[in-house]
């Protein structure tokens, strides 16, 4: 019945029975989607039964070969890993790529090993050639930032809402971690009035210089991480009001010359007013490190941030307690009692918990102007920096890979396809329907919250033209008529879904 891969919607109805039967229908949210994945399977299903050695292969290493539950649930042949396939079926030899995307990546020797051995165990293979890149993935909302920002894959921000619980020293030495493991790394200084970096880096140029032609902020540098703060402007600590802090912070951010950068490590300054929520709107940050200690203390004011930042669509990704305890006659003391970072997690659902010891060496290290990780990359304060730093990458990863296909379109459905980060639960929406429902000044009275777009304004068969992520919280959809329309997960979740997709016959599978 099919010569070719068929379209989604055939494998619904047989082509003659498509006028006769509708695909789908409104109903309320609360009904079952699980019909969706029937049909994506069926389709998964007709496409492997296909006998080519490309497809065996392929299907053999996405069978066995899958990426870490922290980063996908999907394998490495779904994730675009896989590149330059060739294969010899005769001399029964296979090469291919893998490409990853950050050089950083954390299990980069395991997903060659076991390339290797999935591929080798296929009955026809005698020789198996495989080789590792890594493309870093181009920023999500490049389209929508700043120039400054626009080649910055990922924005991490280390913060903790409340001074002098070490979270400089967290940034800095995460940084150089991230730095270390291979990924191209900066670090911005957001404090103005107390600026930590010109003290912990000692970089051989301790003056920021301004492009004369661009009018754009050269960062320094320091073994291989570009480093933007205040300190570096020559005028020490500021003496200004708040709304001029946040436009300074601003300048420096948005105009340095940043370049390619895999990971920006932006040190937050404490509190969650102006300045904080200036950089979460000008900076799209992937995810947030948060700081605290074990004081009862430091946990009150380190709330404040972690909802801040929920609020914010911002993803915590780990809690550092630092100062946690020390080790001293063959005991541990904990000088500033338990449970600080443990309460955060708890309390807040943060998936990882890293604790640092007190440790003269971590304190001297930060006043010397060489970060722990640097001078003693094998210490144990250098151990755990190196599993925040994986758990950073992982994280961020995961992360990225949730926004780029949280909300899609497709073409086989004519329907949008949204699964929000999250979350297990996928849906589908009828593009004309998501049209209708756009909450913009264009759409509604901003007064009465009265619709001004009519139901017969938006065309039954419209479909959208480009779909992109807008921070962790909505995406941009537009439209043929040239309407760019800001649909916020919130508000997707609560449109009525298209449901009870035809079950397929065996004969249709």
């Amino acid at each position: 019945m099919y010569v070719k891969t068929p379209p989604l919607v055939y494998l619904l109805h047989p082509p003659q029975s498509l006028g006769h039967h509708p695909s789908f229908v409104l109903q309320s949210r609360r009904r079952s989607n699980c019909c969706i994945t029937t049909l994506l399977l069926s389709h998964k299903l007709f496409l492997h039964s296909q006998s080519s050695p490309r497809t065996r292969f392929l299907k053999r290493v996405s069978q066995n070969l899958s990426v870490t539950k922290a980063v996908s649930a999907q394998d490495i042949v779904s994730c675009g890993f896989v590149k330059d396939l060739g294969i010899d079926e005769a001399l029964g030899e296979v090469s291919f790529r893998l490409e990853l995307t950050t050089p950083a990546c954390p299990v980069k020797d395991m997903f060659e090993n076991k390339a290797n051995e999935v591929v080798a165990a296929l009955p026809w293979v005698k020789k198996v050639n495989v080789t590792m890149s890594a493309q870093p993935a181009k920023p999500i909302f490049a389209g929508q930032l700043p120039f400054g920002l626009s080649r910055i894959s990922n924005i991490i921000a280390v913060s903790s809402c409340k001074g002098g619980v070490g979270k400089s020293t967290v940034a800095v030495n995460l940084a150089y971690t991230l730095a270390g493991m291979g990924a191209r790394v900066g670090i911005f200084d957001a404090d103005v009035y107390g600026p930590s970096l010109p003290t912990m880096v000692n970089p051989e140029s301790r003056i920021l210089e301004m492009n004369p032609e661009t009018k754009t902020i050269i960062p320094t540098e320091y073994i291989g991480v570009k480093l933007v703060s205040f300190g570096f402007a020559g005028q020490g600590r500021a003496i200004m009001r708040g709304p001029m802090v946040s436009g300074v912070i601003n300048q420096l951010l948005t105009t340095a010359e940043w370049g390619e950068l895999d990971y920006l490590v932006i040190d937050m300054p404490p509190g969650t007013g102006d300045i904080q929520l200036t950089l979460c709107q000008v900076a799209p940050l992937t995810a947030a490190v948060i700081v605290t200690t074990p004081q009862k203390l430091a946990f009150i004011d380190v709330a404040k941030g972690v909802r801040m930042f929920s609020k914010l669509k911002v993803p915590c990704v780990a809690v550092v307690e630092n100062m946690s305890h020390f080790d001293a006659d063959g005991k541990r003391y904990y000088p500033f009692g338990k449970g600080s970072g443990s309460e955060v997690v708890k309390q807040f659902g943060i998936p990882h918990l890293f604790d640092l010891p007190i440790r003269p060496t971590l304190s001297a290290s930060g006043d010397s102007g060489t970060p722990e990780v640097v001078s003693d990359p094998l210490s144990d304060v250098a151990r755990t920096f190196q599993d925040l730093g994986v758990c950073v990458v992982q994280q961020c990863a995961k992360i990225r890979q949730q926004v780029s296909t949280a909300v899609t379109y497709d073409k086989y459905l004519k329907a949008i396809r949204v699964k929000v980060p999250n979350s297990d639960e996928e849906f589908l929406l009828h593009p004309a329907t998501v049209r209708r429902n756009d909450r913009s000044a264009q759409s509604a009275d901003e007064w009465t919250g009265e619709q001004k777009i009519q139901f017969g304004d938006v065309a039954e068969d419209i479909e959208p033209d480009d779909i992109r992520p807008m921070g962790n919280y909505a995406v941009s959809i537009t439209w043929p008529d040239g309407f760019s329309q800001i649909a916020p997960y919130d508000q997707l979740e609560t449109i009525e879904r298209l449901v009870d997709v035809p079950p397929l016959s065996p004969v249709e599978v």
